[in-house]
């Protein structure tokens, strides 16, 4: 049977093929710059098990036109799209590296397309998908995600599919049809421990080898004023203001942000130090390793991290210490020293609810200072 002109084609593909029809319809028509004639510009619907299939593909096209580029679409096509617009929103590298880092794990449907995706699929990555490392101790070998990473890919695909639904890509969000399995989220529960405090020991291991070993100043300087390792790494030299002895930084909250925090008298050296290295590298920001080899001088929070667990490593720390550590440690030390608790909110960025307090009592930079002196 002739089709009528427009409507499009069907045809049997070369070979042994599991899908050997194809249906093609016509969307205007190109001028070939060489001949200078008009030729179709035909786009594929999809291939076929049957020419029965194929042709039923046609004439929903047909009822029901669409942008076939957008219905053609795969997941890794719609990852760049959703992430040049979700990535601007995030506030940190770091959290974009933990989606891209969740992402690798997806790899083996990254050439499927969107319209195909099921819960199935979904749920098999989230159990199944592996990364294969370069490096490390398991370079070449798969490895699984963790209960973490695996609670991530559940979250990508959740805020990625709502966005293919807001452009019509697809009818369904299938990610958001069923929940991670009890045995994922009892996993993660009992992998994800609290935070590690220095104990005094310990402090008097990182004082005693703070001039002897590169990066223990760095640790020292978080426990005393409470920054996140996020926030460190981001801390510019514009915003140490040495004569008056406080810095300004901070992220994440409205009230994380910008929020003055005083240099205590203990590690007043260790900034300057850290300031002056700055200068004389010509660095905008205050931490930075000459001796990196990749990606800068310039700290980022897995340039941190790593450094972090050197030191720990190195200096025989109890293990399990992680980069957050040193800030639960300030605050510790700020409440066994009986230091105000608004003064401890301010400086660490958590949201003061009292109202007095919050709206209608200024605290200058001198009050902020004594309080914090308080810490031995």
């Amino acid at each position: 049977m002739r089709l009528p002109n427009g409507y499009g084609s069907v045809t049997k593909l070369p070979g042994n093929r599991r899908k050997p029809y194809m249906a093609r319809v016509t969307l205007g028509w190109d001028i070939n710059q060489q001949t200078d004639k008009a030729v179709q510009n035909r786009i594929q619907i999809g291939t076929f098990k049957t020419k029965k299939e194929a042709m039923q593909a046609l004439a929903e096209y047909s009822a029901n036109p669409y942008d076939i580029k957008n219905d053609n679409i795969t997941l890794d096509e719609l990852y760049k799209k959703w992430t040049d617009v979700y990535f601007p929103t995030l506030e940190s590298e770091s959290s974009k590296r933990t989606i891209t880092s969740a992402w690798r794990y997806c790899s083996a449907i990254y050439k499927m397309k969107v319209k195909e995706l099921r819960t199935r699929h979904i749920k098999g990555i989230i159990e199944d998908g592996y990364v294969i490392p370069e490096y490390g101790k398991k370079a070449g070998q798969k490895v699984k995600a963790s209960p973490g990473t695996k609670s991530r890919i559940k979250s990508i695909f959740n805020l990625m599919l709502d966005y293919a639904l807001e452009y019509e890509l697809i009818d369904k969000n299938y990610a958001r049809v069923f929940d991670l399995s009890k045995d994922i989220i009892k996993e993660k529960e009992k992998s994800t421990r609290g935070h590690i405090i220095f104990t005094d020991a310990e402090m008097k291991t990182l004082w005693d080898n703070v001039n002897s070993f590169h990066f223990v100043d760095w640790i020292l300087i978080q426990c005393y004023m409470g920054w996140r390792p996020q926030e460190l790494a981001k801390l510019k030299i514009t915003d140490v203001h040495l004569d008056e002895q406080y810095i300004v930084g901070g992220m994440k909250t409205d009230f994380g942000k910008n929020r003055i925090v005083p240099i205590h008298s203990r590690i007043s050296g260790l900034v300057k130090k850290n300031y002056d290295i700055a200068v004389q590298l010509g660095s905008e920001y205050l931490f930075n390793d000459p001796g990196a080899v990749k990606g800068g001088i310039a700290i980022t929070y897995d340039k941190y991290a790593g450094r972090f667990e050197k030191v720990i490593s190195e200096l025989h720390l109890q293990k399990g210490h992680r980069p957050h550590d040193p800030r639960k440690t300030f605050t510790t030390m700020a409440k066994k020293a009986e230091v105000d608790e608004y003064v401890i909110k301010r400086l660490i960025g958590h949201r003061i609810i009292d109202v007095t307090e919050n709206i209608y009592t200024e605290r200058d930079v001198g009050w902020l200072k004594k309080e914090l002196e308080k810490i031995p």
